[in-house]
C-alpha cells in the first residue's frame, strides 16, 4: 500500500512539470470520395504519439508544437493518407475507400507509423461497433469467440466459481498466456483461478466481460509472442481494447433474447436462457483542442438453462423408506442415528429405538427378525428403493435434476475514458477507469438422499445446493503525455483490483446434524496490480527511410488475498458438536450405514483460517524498442526487455521482427521472440478444499501450496516461470482489381516448464487400509486437517510445442448503393506435449508421474479447445436494411477424461448466426436475429460419459456451448 501511495504522489509530481511551450493548431474535417462526413477517424501527428479521432461531423482540431509537420489519416476500411502541413488554415480531407487493413494500431510496434497491414507480425482489428450494432453476441468474450478464429472462450458448467468467469485462449494456449491491455496499459488478471474440469484447469485469466462493449472502440488482437516488449502473460500474444472516444452523442442499446432450442429442458417449456442487455454511451467534448469524457456502460440479466433431461441413477434405499413412514408418524427420525453416533448399546433407550427402527422397517415392507441388530438393519435397509419411493412421495425422476447449462447472471459495467489537452503545443492528461459488479448463481450435484452428505432429517428429499458469487472490479489508469525537447514522454500509472466471493445457498454442514445453517458465507478471495510506466519514443525521418527509438521502465506491485468464511462454512464436526480434529480417539457424526458427514457447506466448502493469506510481490523492467525502416521495401523492428521479480530473480528476452515489400500488393514478414511468464501469485499461494469430479467420481480434494508439507512429502518440485521461444513467418497480398485481402501465417510455440495443476494424490495404503510409511502415515493427517481425501499442486510439469497456420481473406463490393463486405478467416493449430515429465526422483520412484501429469491434464492442454476454427462473415448493407449472416466452422475436440477408453472425439460442426438490420430513422435502426439459427449441438456423450444421465453433453471439452438456438430482437438509439 505504502509503495502504491508513492506511485501516485509521483505521479501528482509529475503532472506539474511543464514539458512545452509554443504550439500550433490544425483544425479540419475528413470525408469520404463523396463528400459524406467520417466519424471516428485517427489523425496523428507522424512520429508522435500526438493524435485525436474525428467527432461524429468528421471535425477535428489538433495541436502541433511547430510547423511544417505531417499528419496520417487512417481508418479501418480506408486507405492510409498523409498529408503536408504548412499552415493552419481549416483542412477537408478526403480518403478512399480500401480493402486493407490500413489503420494505425497501438500494438506490435512502437513505431507510430505503423498499420496492421505493415506490421512485421499479425494483428486482428475487430470493429467493436459494427459487430455490437449487427451480431447476436453482446459480451466481449462471445464476440470474440465468434470473430477471432483465434481466440475460443465458452460459459462452463458445475465448475464453481468458473462457471462465472469464462476462461479464454489464444491459439489454443492458456488462459494465462495472453496480455490484456487497455489503450496500450497492462490490464489486471482475475482474482479466481481454475482448479475444476474446465479447459484452462490451473490457471488465472482476464476477466473480459467485465469490460463493457459499449465503451470499446476497436480491439487489436496481435497474434505473437510479445513477452520482450509487454513483460509476462504475453506469450501467446496481446489483445489491446482501445476506448470509445465519441463525443456529443447519445448511443443507446436494448438487446433482448433466450434460447428456443429442441433441447430446452421441457420443465422450461422450450424456452429458457433469457437474456436482456442494456447498454449506453455518451461524451463530452473539453476545450478547443480536442478534450473528451466518454461515459460507458451497460446492465444486464442472464437466466440459466438446463440441459439434462433425466437423473437416471438411484436416489432412494431403504433406509429412505423408513424415515418417510416415521416422518408420516410425527416420529423424530434423528433418534436412528443416534445408534450410530455414541448411544451406548447397552442401554434401554438404545433398545427402544433399534425396536421402533424395525418397526417402521416392516411396515414399510422390509422383513426383520427379533434377532436382527443394528449391522443386520443395515444391510437389508441399504435396498434401492428409487422407484416405489418416488410413486409414493408423488415425485419424478426430473425433480432430482441438476442445472447444466449457463449460470444466471445479473450485473451491470461502467467505464469512462477521458482527455484533455493542457496547452496548444500536444501535452495532455489521459485517463480511464472502470468498475463492475456481478451477482452469478449456479448450482451443483444434487444431494441425493441415499447419500451420506445429505442430512435427511432437514432434505428428505435431497437438495441442489446453490453458489453464488459477487464479483467486483475496479480499475483507474491516469497518465500525462507530451514532450521533452524532441522527445515523446508519457507517464502513467495503472490500478486495478479484481475481487470473488462466495454466499453457499440451499445448502448443509451434513456433519452438524440439526445445528446446521442452510447458508454460508464462505469467504473468498482477491487480486490487486499496481502498474506505473515511463515510456519515451522518438521517430527520426532522416535516418535511414525512417527510424523510430523507443525505451522506458516499469514497476508493478501484485497482492493476492483469501478471505476466510464463517467457521461452519469450512469445519467437519463431531457428533457432540465439537470440531474434528482428525487424532485418535476423535470421530466426526456418521450417517445410519456408518459412513463420515463431510464437513463444510455442501458444494463448495468455505476458506478456513489456514487458507488465509495475504501475499504480495513486485517487479521491476525496462525495455528498448527499435523500429527501422531501411529501405522502401524492408524495415525491422527489435526488442529486448529485462525483468526482475522479488520471488523469481530476473529474466531478459528480446523480439526480431522483419518485413518486407516485394510489391506494392505482396509483403513478406517473419518474427522470432523469447519469454516467460512468472508464475501468478494465485498458482504460488492457493489453497483450499472443493469437490472435484474424477471420471464421474466426487473427490474432495485439497489444493496445497508448493511449499507446503504436503509437497515435500510426495516430492513436487518448486515453481518456477514459464519460458519460450517462437517463430513466425507470413505474407500479406492484395488484389486489388479484386478488392482481395490476404493474411497468410504460421507458427511454432516452445514453451518450457508449462504450469499446470496436478491430478489427485492419495497416501499409499496397505491391505488393512493403513498408510504404508511414516510418510504417509503423515500426509494422511494432513488430508484429514484440510477436510480432504486426496492433495493436489500447481506444477511445471511439463514442456509443450504449438504450431499453426492462420489465414485472414478480406474482400468488399459495391453495387450501386449496396455494400458487401466478407471476411474469411481461420486457425489450423496444434498444441503437444514435448519430452516427458518434469518431475522428481521421489515421484519415479513412487511411480505417481502418471498422477503428478495425468491424462485428462494432456487432453485440457492439447484437444480440449477446437484446434481448427474457420469464420465466415458476410455484412450487407443497402440502403435501410442490413443483412448479417456469419458461419463458424468449430473444429473437433475430445473428452477430457483419465479412462482411455471413454476418450471420446466430438466431430466438428457449422454454426449460423443471422440478423436482419432496418434503420427506421436516422437514429433509431430495428434488428433482429439468432446466434446459431439451425439449432446446432455438439456430439452427445457415449454412455460411459454421461454421468447417469447427468451429461447429454460435454461439460469438460466444449466447441461452442449447448444453448442451442438463440433468438434476439434489438432496439439501438443514436441521438446527436
Amino acid at each position: 500500500m505504502k509503495r502504491q501511495k508513492l506511485n501516485f504522489f509521483l505521479m501528482l509530481s509529475f503532472l506539474l512539470l511543464p514539458l512545452t511551450v509554443v504550439a500550433q493548431t490544425i483544425k479540419g474535417k475528413v470525408t469520404d470520395a463523396s463528400g459524406e462526413a467520417l466519424p471516428y477517424v485517427n489523425v496523428i501527428q507522424k512520429g508522435t504519439t500526438n493524435g485525436t479521432t474525428t467527432n461524429d461531423r468528421g471535425e477535428f482540431s489538433i495541436a502541433v508544437k511547430s510547423l511544417p509537420t505531417k499528419l496520417v489519416i487512417s481508418s479501418m476500411g480506408f486507405a492510409t493518407k498523409e498529408i503536408n502541413i504548412t499552415n493552419t488554415s481549416y483542412l477537408t480531407i478526403s480518403i478512399n475507400e480500401d480493402n486493407a487493413l490500413d489503420e494505425i494500431v497501438v500494438i506490435g510496434s512502437r513505431n507510430p507509423n505503423r498499420t496492421a497491414v505493415d506490421s512485421p507480425v499479425p494483428i486482428d482489428v475487430v470493429d467493436v461497433k459494427e459487430l455490437t450494432a449487427s451480431s447476436p453476441q453482446v459480451n466481449l468474450n462471445q464476440i470474440l469467440n465468434f470473430v477471432a478464429p483465434s481466440f475460443t472462450s465458452n460459459t462452463q458448467t458445475i465448475s464453481d466459481g468458473t462457471d462465472h468467469i469464462d476462461p479464454a485462449s489464444l491459439r489454443g494456449l492458456g488462459p494465462d498466456q495472453v496480455l490484456v491491455l487497455i489503450n496500450g496499459k497492462r490490464r489486471h488478471t482475475s482474482s479466481l483461478i481454475n482448479v475444476n474440469g474446465t479447459f484452462g484447469r490451473g490457471s488465472v485469466g482476464t476477466d473480459l466481460n467485465a469490460i463493457p462493449a459499449s465503451a470499446i472502440k476497436r480491439l487489436e488482437v496481435l497474434r505473437d509472442g510479445a513477452a520482450a516488449q509487454y513483460g509476462s502473460d504475453a506469450i501467446a500474444g496481446v489483445i489491446n481494447i482501445v476506448l470509445n472516444e465519441t463525443v456529443n452523442q447519445l448511443s443507446l442499446s436494448v438487446t433482448t433474447g433466450a434460447n428456443f432450442s429442441k433441447n430446452s429442458n421441457s420443465q422450461t417449456g422450450g424456452v429458457d436462457g433469457e437474456t436482456t442487455n442494456i447498454s449506453a454511451s455518451y461524451g463530452l467534448s473539453l476545450g478547443e483542442n480536442g478534450g473528451f469524457i466518454t461515459f460507458s456502460g451497460d446492465f444486464d440479466v442472464r437466466e440459466e438453462y438446463n440441459r439434462m433431461k433425466e437423473w437416471e441413477g438411484s436416489i432412494f434405499n431403504g433406509y429412505n423408506a423408513v424415515e418417510r413412514f416415521a416422518n408420516e408418524a410425527n416420529y423424530d427420525t434423528t433418534k436412528f442415528l443416534s445408534l450410530i453416533n455414541g448411544l451406548d448399546p447397552a442401554s434401554t433407550e438404545y433398545s427402544s429405538i433399534l425396536n421402533d427402527l424395525k418397526g417402521f422397517a416392516n411396515t414399510a415392507g422390509y422383513a426383520t427378525a427379533p434377532s436382527d441388530g443394528l449391522s443386520e438393519l443395515q444391510t437389508i435397509l441399504k435396498a434401492d428403493a428409487t422407484t416405489s419411493e418416488l410413486a409414493a412421495r408423488g415425485l419424478n425422476r426430473t425433480d432430482f435434476n441438476m442445472r447444466v447449462g449457463q449460470s444466471r447472471v445479473r450485473g451491470g459495467r461502467f467505464f469512462a475514458n477521458f482527455k484533455l489537452p493542457l496547452d496548444d503545443n500536444g501535452t495532455e492528461l489521459y485517463s480511464f477507469a472502470g468498475m463492475s459488479s456481478r451477482d452469478g448463481n449456479s448450482a451443483g450435484f444434487y444431494r441425493l438422499p441415499n447419500q451420506s452428505r445429505t442430512y435427511t432429517p432437514a432434505y428428505i428429499n435431497g437438495f441442489l445446493p446453490e453458489i453464488n458469487s459477487t464479483i467486483s472490479d475496479q480499475s483507474l489508469a491516469v497518465g500525462i503525455k507530451g514532450k521533452i525537447g524532441e522527445w515523446n514522454v508519457d507517464f502513467s500509472n495503472t490500478y486495478g483490483k479484481n475481487a470473488f466471493d462466495f454466499i453457499i445457498g440451499n445448502t448443509y454442514n451434513a456433519s452438524l446434524g440439526n445445528a446446521s445453517a442452510t447458508k454460508f458465507d464462505a469467504g473468498g478471495f482477491s487480486f490487486s496490480q499496481n502498474t506505473t510506466n515511463l515510456d519515451l519514443s522518438k521517430f527520426y525521418e532522416d535516418i535511414f527511410k525512417g527510424f523510430g527509438v523507443a525505451f522506458g521502465g516499469e514497476h508493478r506491485l501484485e497482492n493476492y488475498e483469501i478471505i476466510s468464511g464463517e467457521e461452519a462454512s469450512y469445519t467437519q464436526y463431531q457428533a457432540d458438536g465439537s470440531p474434528f480434529s482428525g487424532v485418535n480417539g476423535t470421530s466426526p457424526l456418521k450417517d445410519f450405514f456408518g459412513n463420515s458427514r463431510p464437513g463444510g457447506s455442501q458444494v463448495f466448502p468455505g476458506f478456513g483460517p489456514k487458507n488465509e493469506l495475504d501475499r504480495s510481490r513486485s517487479s521491476v523492467a525496462a525495455y528498448v524498442d527499435l523500429d527501422a525502416k531501411f529501405s522502401d521495401a524492408f524495415s525491422t523492428t527489435f526488442a529486448t526487455r529485462y525483468e526482475n521479480y522479488s520471488d523469481f530473480g530476473a529474466t531478459l528476452n528480446f523480439k526480431l521482427a522483419s518485413i518486407y515489400k516485394i510489391s506494392d500488393n505482396f509483403r513478406v514478414r517473419a518474427s522470432f521472440n523469447t519469454g516467460f511468464r512468472a508464475p501468478s501469485l494465485h498458482q504460488l499461494n492457493y489453497n483450499s478444499t472443493s469437490t472435484i469430479f474424477q471420471d464421474g467420481v466426487p473427490v474432495e480434494v485439497g489444493t496445497f501450496s508448493n511449499d507446503s508439507k504436503a509437497a515435500q512429502l510426495l516430492g513436487i518440485p518448486q515453481l518456477k516461470e514459464e519460458t519460450s521461444n517462437s517463430f513466425s513467418a507470413g505474407f500479406t497480398a492484395k488484389l486489388p482489381e479484386s478488392n482481395l485481402t490476404f493474411t497468410v501465417d504460421g507458427y511454432i510455440v516452445n514453451i518450457d516448464d508449462r504450469v499446470v495443476y496436478t491430478g489427485q494424490f492419495k497416501p499409499t495404503l496397505d491391505s488393512n487400509g493403513v498408510p504404508v510409511d511414516a510418510a504417509n502415515q503423515e500426509l494422511a493427517n494432513l488430508l484429514v486437517q484440510a477436510n480432504a481425501t486426496a492433495a493436489s499442486f500447481f506444477a511445471n510439469a511439463i514442456d509443450t510445442k504449438s504450431t499453426g497456420i492462420d489465414v485472414v481473406v478480406t474482400h468488399k463490393a459495391t453495387f450501386g448503393e449496396t455494400r458487401l463486405k466478407t471476411d474469411l478467416s481461420g486457425t489450423f493449430s496444434q498444441t503437444k506435449q514435448e519430452g516427458g515429465i518434469n518431475s522428481s526422483q521421489i515421484l519415479r520412484d513412487a511411480g505417481q508421474e502418471g498422477t503428478y501429469f495425468p491424462e485428462d491434464s494432456r487432453i485440457y492442454l492439447e484437444e480440449a479447445v477446437p484446434r481448427t476454427k474457420i469464420n465466415l462473415t458476410n455484412n450487407l448493407t443497402s440502403g435501410k436494411f442490413n443483412v448479417f449472416l456469419r458461419n463458424v466452422y468449430f473444429g473437433k475436440v475430445s473428452e477430457a477424461t483419465n479412462s482411455i477408453t471413454n476418450q471420446q472425439v466430438f466431430n466438428s460442426k457449422i454454426v449460423t448466426d443471422l440478423s436482419l438490420g432496418y434503420k427506421a430513422t436516422e437514429n433509431l435502426t430495428l434488428t433482429i436475429g439468432a446466434n446459431n439459427l439451425l439449432d446446432i449441438y455438439p456430439d452427445r456423450a457415449i454412455e460411459a460419459n454421461r454421468s447417469g444421465g447427468r451429461f447429454d453433453w460435454s461439460r469438460r471439452s466444449q466447441q461452442f456451448g449447448i444453448g442451442g438456438r438463440f433468438l434476439f430482437a434489438r432496439v439501438s438509439f443514436n441521438l446527436k
